[in-house]
């Protein structure tokens, strides 16, 4: 198989035209005669048979691409053809039917340029990043394409790494983070790493700790907004009332986690519980008044970072107020 063509990822990418699609223009026909009417319908469906034409021909022509190598990845790895066509439509059904996701404050995510979405974490596995991922795509006017930061585990894991790479992802560092916000792409982060993601359900809704303030420092570098992202609904799909270290060590995992559901009922556990979620996009905190220097003033970092995470928590608490059930 060919290799796909790399290209730098702030460079402007043309959109592809498919292949053998037609274009069909309606002809205003004369009024039919009763006699007629039975005759219209061989022409719907052959208009239906027009579409399922383009699908079939985009879908050819998406596969000859695939196979030839002749699309297009940044140097980070991110196949937007892949990501739009493939990646999206699979978890588009698990955002909309399953979890029947709410998107609120959208237009706070700018049209254009960076942006650093800094949203908490939870759910036992990472469902959270992705639906945030889908939602900023799919609710956004410019269907913008969130890359996200994940942690090194991610990138360690076989087939798991290669789709984070191919769906935008990349290492959590700063300096990847810098690079994307300056060439104008929208970064989303969790802070709360594993501690947030693996903690006990007796602490749901309740943030961890922020680290150090790094993302802050970022956005100050980049002069990049901070957009604060409250997730409602992920820390109940997976109820972990338990954690099995010494298997978690073994594994060479953060933690291991024991559900109602997992490990007793074997993969079937694994399954998420189709909560209801709400995804809330606050207000951005403005970076690009501080001067330069500002990177490097830790009383300044402290206090955004602590500004972002109480909004963070504020906006929490007044969707779970708001929240009729977990599950309706």
């Amino acid at each position: 198989m060919a290799d796909a063509k790399v290209i730098p990822f702030d460079e402007d990418r043309p959109r592809r035209r498919i292949a053998g699609a037609r274009r069909v223009r309606a002809v205003p026909a004369p009024a039919p005669a009763p006699a007629e009417e039975a005759a219209e319908e061989p022409a719907a469906e052959k208009s239906g048979g027009v579409d399922w034409d383009r699908r079939l021909a985009g879908g050819l022509a998406f596969l000859r691409r695939r196979v030839t190598g002749d699309y297009e990845v940044d140097e980070f790895g991110y196949d937007k053809e892949l990501t739009d066509q493939v990646l999206m439509s699979l978890m588009r059904p698990l955002f909309d039917k399953y979890f029947r996701v709410e998107v609120k404050g959208i237009e706070n995510i700018p049209a254009e340029g960076g942006a650093l979405i800094v949203a908490n974490h939870s759910g036992t596995l990472p469902l959270d990043g992705l639906m945030m991922q889908v939602a900023v795509h799919d609710h956004h006017p410019a269907q913008r394409h969130l890359r996200l930061l994940a942690a090194d585990l991610v990138f360690m894991l076989p087939v798991v790494n290669e789709l984070a790479r191919k769906a935008g992802h990349t290492l959590a560092c700063s300096e990847d983070a810098q690079r994307l916000l300056e060439a104008g792409e929208l970064v989303g982060v969790m802070p709360e790493g594993f501690k947030g993601i693996g903690k006990p359900f007796g602490d749901r809704y309740k943030l961890q700790r922020f680290g150090r303030g790094g993302f802050v420092s970022t956005a100050l570098r980049a002069g990049t907004p901070i957009v604060p992202c409250s997730i409602v609904g992920a820390e109940e799909i997976y109820p972990m009332v338990g954690n099995a270290k010494t298997v978690a060590r073994l594994l060479g995992i953060p933690y291991f986690p024991i559900t109602p559901t997992f490990p007793w009922l074997g993969p079937l556990g694994a399954v998420p519980l189709p909560t209801k979620w709400t995804i809330q996009f606050g207000e951005p905190i403005a970076t690009d008044g501080y001067p330069p220097e500002a990177a490097e003033d830790p009383m300044l970092m402290f206090n955004l970072t602590d500004e972002v995470r109480e909004q963070i928590q504020h906006t929490l608490y007044k969707l779970l107020v708001q929240r009729r059930s977990v599950f309706f």
